[in-house]
């Protein structure tokens, strides 16, 4: 998957697109999720041209790393998860069902999420 700099993320990162915002600092962007799977459903974006994890840990600088792994913290301390509990997603390629080419992190709480994955794919 290449970056697509006309994807839905960029165009909300140059605000050409508004966006419901919980967070923003120099290495991120958070925002409320227009399709929510849980009570709290929000995504962390990091302010740079990357794809996947894999893109972001191999091209962007330590600084952006480790500010948007921060970031991510803030979000869900900000938003009152982390007592009761979270779950954090990125997904990555067509397998994972990626749907924006733009690293993405998802944070999911509110409620109890139930098992993280299909019980046919588990041991």
């Amino acid at each position: 998957m290449t970056y697509d700099p006309n994807n839905i993320f960029a165009k909300i990162l140059r605000g050409e697109i508004p966006c419901n915002k919980v967070y923003e600092d120099e290495f991120a962007l958070a925002f409320h999720d227009i399709n929510p799977q849980a009570p709290v459903h929000v995504l962390v974006i990091p302010k740079g041209d990357y794809v996947s994890m894999a893109d972001f840990t191999t091209s962007a600088p330590a600084e952006l790393i480790a500010g948007f792994m921060r970031a991510v913290g803030a979000v869900a301390e900000e938003l009152g998860l982390v007592e009761s509990g979270y779950r954090t997603l990125a997904n990555a390629g067509e397998n994972a069902h990626q749907e924006v080419p733009h690293l993405h992190i998802h944070i999911f709480g509110g409620a109890p999420l139930g098992p993280m994955l299909d019980s046919r794919f588990t041991a």
